[in-house]
């Protein structure tokens, strides 16, 4: 009788693993996946240059870029990598806060807001003009509120003879991925861990769609019973999948990467 092996129990893992996975994680899977087919270079049309965040082409007309830069990627590496790291996060952030808490969010003041910090500081402080793209933004922000929930229930961790605050621990990550990947925008990371850290610390909580118009409209439209992998706003339920165990508590965390634009530098690997 064959015996199985490792690589074969790690493939029905990581299957089962993409199965589970809730709707709205799922949802930006594909897109990046789609944007990057998309981006195969063409004569025709260069999304990157039309879909990354680029300070000095920001205007009325293409705000768009401020939620299209996340799915967009500089190449396939960095693509996967950004997929690597950014898929547990937002499947952690979704089965705690729900499907549609989640789609707000993340089309809302989660990428928004770092994005407009970015551009502020890119284009009026520092006046220059370096574009990014790159999920990357979402996983240090999601490593921001996992650091200061961590550091609520464990303040200090022991290195030698000093104590450090856990809350620091995604400082270190961006710095790592600095010094190792030097093409990669340390401003750019550091906007999404700032965000990250404000929203762990609750103060951007009155930006959320109010739970009793969400509950409505979930009920209204039957969402538990017509999507499958929606993520309940009680946060217990999976649509056609019954009750599942929750976490229960804030955010995720994460590391990424980001490409950039016109200086070919990049948020992470």
């Amino acid at each position: 009788m064959a015996t199985p092996t490792i690589a074969s129990f790690n493939t029905q893992r990581a299957r089962a693993y993409l199965f589970r996975l809730p709707l709205f994680t799922r949802a930006c899977i594909v897109a990046i996946l789609a944007f990057w087919v998309l981006s195969i270079p063409s004569s025709m049309w260069d999304l990157q240059q039309w879909g990354a965040l680029i300070p000095n082409e920001m205007g009325l007309a293409t705000l768009y870029r401020i939620n299209t830069f996340p799915f967009i990627h500089q190449n396939v590496f960095h693509m996967v990598m950004n997929l690597l790291a950014v898929t547990p996060l937002l499947d952690r952030f979704e089965s705690e806060h729900g499907t549609l808490i989640s789609l707000a969010m993340f089309f809302g003041p989660l990428t928004t807001i770092p994005a407009i910090i970015y551009v502020f500081i890119e284009r009026f402080v520092l006046g220059s003009n370096t574009g990014v793209m790159g999920a990357s933004i979402w996983v240090f922000l999601l490593l921001g509120v996992e650091a200061i929930r961590t550091y609520k229930a464990n303040p200090y961790f022991v290195v030698s003879t000093y104590s450090i605050p856990t809350w620091t621990s995604p400082l270190a990550v961006v710095l790592v991925t600095y010094a190792l990947v030097p093409s990669s925008s340390m401003l750019g990371h550091l906007c999404g861990l700032g965000v990250g850290y404000v929203f762990g610390l609750g103060y951007l909580k009155f930006l959320a769609p109010p739970e009793k118009v969400l509950r409505w409209a979930e009920t209204k439209l039957n969402l538990l019973g017509r999507l499958p992998h929606f993520v309940s706003i009680d946060q217990k339920t999976y649509g056609r999948f019954g009750v599942l165990p929750t976490n229960g508590g804030a955010g995720g965390g994460a590391g990424v990467a980001m490409g950039m634009v016109g200086s070919s530098q990049r948020l992470g690997p």
